[in-house]
C-alpha cells in the first residue's frame, strides 16, 4: 500500500520537541546573539519566536502525540525489556517520506532500514531504501543526500567494521584541517632555505592532478596547468616533496565583530513643525494658527489626543508636543513593546510612571538615556534588576525618585544606586552622587539599613520629601541620623512618612523638634508609638503646633 493512499497528512512532518536531557537544553540564554536579543526579555520586538543559538537541542524527539500511521498507538517500548523487542514497538520517523510507524507493524527486519545514530527515533524507512527514493525539497528539486551505506556482511576474515556517518566524517576532516594549519609555522620556518629557492624559482603543481583534488578542498590556481605564478611570497608545493602542507601561508586573524547597533532608531520630533496653519481641502488654510491649536489640545487628555493623532497629518505632528504629553502612565502592563517605547521618545514626556510593570534592564536603560528632561520616574514595584539601570543611566533633571515596594532588594544594591558614579574624577574634591538634585524620595517597603541612611543623607542633601514607611530596619537610632545637628536634611526636611516603622518608641518624637521647616510627619502603625506621646509633640512642636486629623498624623498648615 502507497503511502498517498494512507489517507490525508500521512507524510506530513511532525514538529520534534527538546529532549531536556542535553547539555544545550538544560543551560541559559547567551542574551547576545541575535534570537537572544529579539526576545522581549532582552528587550527586542519578539518576533522571530526562536530560542537562543547555543539552546538549539542536539536530539530533538518526537512529540508525545505522534502515533503510528498503521496502528494508531503510541510508543510502547516501555513494556518490554528485550532489545529486538523495544526497537518493533518504537516509534520511528523516516527522513525521506516522513511517516512514523512501528518497525513491527512493517512486518520488515531492523537490516532493511537505515537507522540514524545521531538522531533519536529517526530512520530511513524499509520501503524508501528498496525503492532508492530520497527526500524532496521546497519546488520540486531534489536534495541528494548522501546514503548511509549498509553494514557489509561478516567474512571469513573477521567481523565488519561499522561505516562512520558523514557527520563523523565530516568532524574527521575538520580535525585533520586543523591539525594541518598547526604545522604550516613548524614546517615553513625549518625549510628556510627550500624557501627562499621556491620563491625565487617557483614551483608547480602535478600535472596529472584533477581540479577536484586540490588539498583542503581549494581551487587550483587559474592559468596554465602546469606552473603557477609566485605573488606576494605565495608558493605552491608539489604533494609528496615533504615541503608544508598547505599552499600558501595563514594570514591575520579577522577582527572581532563590532556590537550590534541599536535596531529600533527613534527620531524626535522637530522643534518647530512645519506647516505652522492647517491646510484645508479647498487649498486655503484655516484661520486658526498652531499656536491656537496647542492651546485647545492641552485640555484634552491622552486619549483624546491619539484620536485626534488619526484626523490628518498636520494634527498628528502637532500633537508630539512634548508640552501636550508633561506625564505619561505606563503603569500595570505585562511588557512594553517597542512601538511604546518609540511613543515615549517622541514625545519627550517629564513625568513617567512605570509602576507595576514588566520592563526590563535594557527596555528602562534604552529610555533614560533618551529622556534628558525626566523629572518624576515611578518604578515601585518593579524588579531590582531592571531598576538596576539607574546606576548607569544619566539623570540631571531627576527631581522625584519612587522605589516602593521592591522585591529582593539587598542593602548593598542600595549603596550601589547612592554612591557616585565610578567614572568620578581623582582630583574632584566633593563627589556628586547620582541622587544629588532628587528633592522626593520613596523608599517605602525597603531594607533600609543605617549605613545607607548615611550614604542617602551625604549624597542626596536636597531631600525636602522622604518616605521610609513599612521599612522594617528603621528605629530610633535612623530618627536621631536624619535630625542630627550634621545631617543636611536637618533644615530642608518638609514631609516625613515613617508609617509601619514598628520599631519607633516615645524615645524619638523630642528628635523631630530639630526640624523646623517640618510640615508633615505621618507616623501611624506604629505599634510601639502612644497616642499620648503623639499629642503632647503636637501640642508642643518645632516652631508652632501641629494638627492631627488622624491619630499619629501630624499635620501644620504652611
Amino acid at each position: 500500500m502507497s503511502s498517498s493512499s494512507r489517507g490525508p497528512g500521512a507524510g506530513a512532518r511532525r514538529r520534534r520537541t527538546r529532549c531536556r536531557r542535553c547539555r544545550a537544553c538544560v543551560r541559559t540564554e547567551c542574551g547576545d546573539c541575535h534570537f537572544c536579543r529579539d526576545m522581549k526579555k532582552f528587550g527586542g520586538p519578539g518576533r522571530m519566536k526562536q530560542s537562543c543559538l547555543l539552546r538549539q537541542c542536539t536530539a530533538p524527539v518526537l512529540p508525545h502525540t505522534a502515533v503510528c500511521l498503521l496502528c494508531g498507538e503510541a510508543g510502547k517500548e516501555d513494556t518490554v525489556e528485550g532489545e529486538e523487542e523495544k526497537f518493533g514497538l518504537s516509534l520511528m520517523e523516516c527522513t525521506i517520506c516522513n511517516e512514523i510507524v512501528h518497525p513491527g507493524c512493517l512486518k520488515m527486519g531492523k537490516a532493511e532500514g537505515v537507522i540514524n545514530a545521531e538522531i533519536p527515533n529517526c530512520w530511513e524507512c524499509p520501503r524508501c531504501t528498496q525503492e532508492g527514493r530520497t527526500s524532496k525539497v521546497k519546488g520540486g528539486r531534489e536534495r541528494h543526500l548522501k546514503k548511509k551505506p549498509k553494514p557489509p556482511l561478516a567474512s571469513a576474515e573477521g567481523p565488519a567494521v561499522p561505516s562512520p556517518s558523514p557527520q563523523r566524517e565530516k568532524l574527521e576532516r575538520f580535525k585533520r584541517m586543523c591539525q594541518l594549519l598547526e604545522r604550516v609555522p613548524d614546517t615553513s620556518s625549518s625549510s628556510s632555505d627550500s624557501d627562499s629557492d621556491s620563491d625565487s624559482s617557483g614551483s608547480s603543481l602535478s600535472e596529472d592532478e584533477a581540479p577536484g583534488e586540490a588539498r583542503n578542498g581549494r581551487r587550483p590556481a587559474r592559468g596554465s596547468s602546469g606552473e603557477k605564478e609566485n605573488r606576494g611570497g605565495r608558493r605552491a608545493i608539489r604533494p609528496g616533496s615533504g615541503g608544508p602542507l598547505l599552499s600558501w601561508p595563514l594570514g591575520p586573524a579577522p577582527p572581532p565583530r563590532p556590537p550590534q547597533l541599536e535596531r529600533h532608531v527613534v527620531r524626535p520630533p522637530p522643534r518647530s513643525p512645519e506647516p505652522d496653519t492647517l491646510p484645508l481641502a479647498a487649498g486655503s488654510d484655516h484661520p486658526l494658527p498652531r499656536a491656537a491649536w496647542l492651546r485647545v489640545f492641552q485640555h484634552l487628555g491622552p486619549r483624546e489626543l491619539c484620536v485626534c493623532m488619526r484626523v490628518c497629518r498636520t494634527w498628528s505632528r502637532w500633537c508630539y508636543d512634548k508640552r501636550l504629553w508633561p506625564r505619561m502612565d505606563l503603569s500595570r502592563r505585562k511588557s512594553l513593546t517597542p512601538p511604546m517605547l518609540s511613543g515615549v521618545v517622541r514625545r519627550q514626556p517629564r513625568a513617567l510612571d512605570l509602576s507595576w510593570t514588566g520592563v526590563s534592564k535594557k527596555q528602562l536603560m534604552w529610555l533614560l538615556n533618551r529622556l534628558q528632561g525626566l523629572q518624576e520616574l515611578v518604578l515601585s514595584g518593579c524588579s531590582w534588576l531592571s531598576v538596576s539601570a539607574l546606576g548607569s543611566a544619566p539623570l540631571p533633571a531627576l527631581r522625584l525618585l519612587d522605589l516602593r515596594w521592591i522585591e529582593d532588594v539587598k542593602d548593598s544594591q542600595l549603596r550601589e544606586l547612592l554612591l557616585p558614579p565610578p567614572d568620578t574624577k581623582p582630583g574632584q574634591t566633593e563627589s556628586r552622587g547620582r541622587l544629588q538634585g532628587v528633592a522626593e524620595l520613596r523608599l517605602a517597603g525597603l531594607e533600609l539599613t543605617d549605613a545607607s541612611l548615611r550614604l542617602l543623607l551625604r549624597h542626596a542633601p536636597q531631600l525636602s520629601a522622604l518616605d521610609l514607611s513599612h521599612c522594617a530596619h528603621v528605629g530610633d537610632p535612623s530618627v536621631h541620623l536624619l535630625t542630627a545637628p550634621t545631617s543636611p536634611l536637618r533644615e530642608t526636611l518638609v514631609h516625613l512618612n515613617l508609617a509601619g516603622c514598628h520599631r519607633l518608641t516615645d524615645h524619638c518624637l523630642p528628635l523631630f523638634r530639630r526640624c523646623p521647616r517640618l510640615r508633615r510627619l505621618d507616623l501611624r502603625s506604629c505599634r510601639q508609638l502612644s497616642p499620648e506621646a503623639c499629642a503632647r509633640l503636637a501640642a508642643a512642636g518645632p516652631p508652632g503646633p501641629f494638627r492631627c486629623p488622624e491619630e499619629k498624623l501630624l499635620l501644620k498648615d504652611s
